[in-house]
């Protein structure tokens, strides 16, 4: 009874740690959304910041609460456009002191000129300060929102014009200073921390039953995945072939297809620098058989050659690795190529099977050539925000880059400019609903008529 009892609660810790991973999996995929990751640092930092601030106003008369709210819009400024145009610290310190001080000459220009009117504000104050800011950030290219306020509210400081300038000095460069940190050491090495593919897919598999060319060499296949392995320190290639022979295995000397495999393994390993296993097996190929390998080899991304079935539409053995935890990429060479220079990413988004394609395309073609990376959009009106979704997917990479953004069917534009590259990278679509799929069939259904290299790439369902 009472090992029942245990066993029931081991059942339900296994059960409430596989939800936890799929919960943290899910976050984590959440996170790597660009925008979603801004908009959590805004909701994070601003509020920080400012708080931080504020227990600095209560420790010192340097700072002013009178900054708070030019203070509090340019913060949010930097942290929900860290790319953008106004987002660099001299801009933001540099604005927030210039309009300061442009008020305080305002002020100065006025009470020199006689000219200060009715009590209150000085409008001619108010006047002047707006022109000096507006002239010098114009002059000096810094942001003018945050400067017009600042020079506005320095109207308002009584006889503490000096504090207030030092306040805004020293405030700003404190949120400045978290800002750089931020976006230097977290932001832009975004692509480390958060996406799988930069530091994973490193063990590839690769099944080539069926995969052997005329010359009994392996197909491109193999090169392409030891293309990807070799981009990383930790990369190893599994060779894994099927025979109808079980007892050529158990002999003591490998049978024919083993020995001609740890030929080719030999040679690949040797052109391409990257650890390379052989692994035959007896029996049937299936995906089940390929993905139990591939685990029991500790490889997480799976290079197989593109099959489909009779009719079109992909092999169910595609399918079935499709179906699981673990990356894929179908590969349909077009010719026996052994090195890819040029490669083409379409994408619809900035999504996670978008970020897999673009590392996968820098791992094949190397940092000399830029990857180049396209969207297609319906009509004109779509060109602003497709243009950012682009830069927001590439700026998270190191190397070279084109991008391209089309008014025109992908599949129309892949089959005009597909011969400028070695391959293109397409998704499988499967993060999609069948309504999706049934809607708008996956793109690489519609590219059955290009002169070049495709690889599908998958993501798989990590749990």
């Amino acid at each position: 009874m009472l090992e029942s009892v245990w066993a029931r609660i081991r059942s339900l810790r296994r059960r409430l740690r596989r939800l936890e991973r799929r919960e943290l999996d899910a976050f984590v995929r959440w996170l790597e959304h660009t925008g979603n990751l801004i908009h959590l640092s805004v909701l994070l930092f601003v509020p920080l910041l400012i708080g931080a601030v504020t227990w600095l106003a209560n420790a010192t008369a340097a700072v002013s609460f009178l900054l708070f709210p030019p203070l509090a819009s340019g913060t949010y400024t930097l942290f929900a456009d860290p790319e953008g145009r106004y987002s660099t610290p001299t801009k933001f310190v540099g604005g927030m002191t210039a309009g300061a001080l442009c008020g305080w000459l305002a002020l100065e220009s006025v009470g020199a000129a006689g000219v200060n009117g009715a009590a209150g504000v000085s409008a001619t104050g108010a006047a002047l300060g707006i022109f000096f800011t507006g002239a010098l950030t114009w002059a000096l290219d810094l942001e003018e929102p945050t400067a017009f306020s600042t020079a506005l509210l320095v109207l308002v400081s009584g006889n503490a014009h000096f504090v207030y300038v030092l306040g805004i000095v020293v405030s700003s460069s404190f949120v400045a200073a978290v800002f750089v940190v931020w976006r230097n050491r977290f932001y832009e090495r975004r692509a480390q921390y958060l996406y799988r593919t930069t530091d994973g897919d490193d063990h590839v598999l690769v099944p080539l039953d069926e995969g052997w060319d005329d010359d009994g060499d392996a197909t491109p296949v193999a090169r392409f995945a030891a293309e990807l392995a070799s981009a990383h320190d930790a990369g190893k290639i599994v060779l894994f072939d099927i025979v109808d022979d079980g007892d050529a295995i158990a002999e003591s000397e490998p049978g024919p297809a083993a020995r001609r495999l740890e030929s080719f393994a030999a040679a690949l390993a040797a052109e391409y620098d990257v650890p390379c296993e052989v692994v035959v097996a007896a029996g049937e190929r299936s995906s089940g058989q390929v993905l139990r390998t591939a685990r029991e080899h500790n490889c997480d991304l799976i290079v197989t050659p593109y099959a489909e079935r009779d009719g079109g539409g992909l092999s169910s053995f595609i399918v079935g690795l499709f179906d699981s935890e673990i990356d894929v990429i179908a590969f349909r060479a077009a010719e026996p190529r052994q090195r890819w220079e040029h490669a083409l990413v379409p994408v619809r988004g900035a999504g996670d099977t978008a970020r897999a394609m673009v590392d996968f395309a820098q791992r094949v073609t190397g940092s000399w050539n830029p990857t180049s990376v396209c969207t297609c959009i319906d009509r004109e009106s779509e060109r602003r925000s497709a243009e950012t979704t682009v830069a927001d997917l590439v700026d998270a990479f190191d190397g070279r880059f084109e991008t391209h953004v089309v008014t025109e069917p992908v599949e129309s534009y892949l089959e005009r400019v597909s011969l400028q590259y070695d391959v293109v990278f397409v998704g499988s679509s499967t993060d999609r609903s069948t309504a999706s799929r049934f809607v708008s069939p996956p793109t690489f259904e519609r590219l059955s008529d290009l002169e070049t290299d495709v690889a599908i790439v998958h993501r798989g369902r990590h749990q």
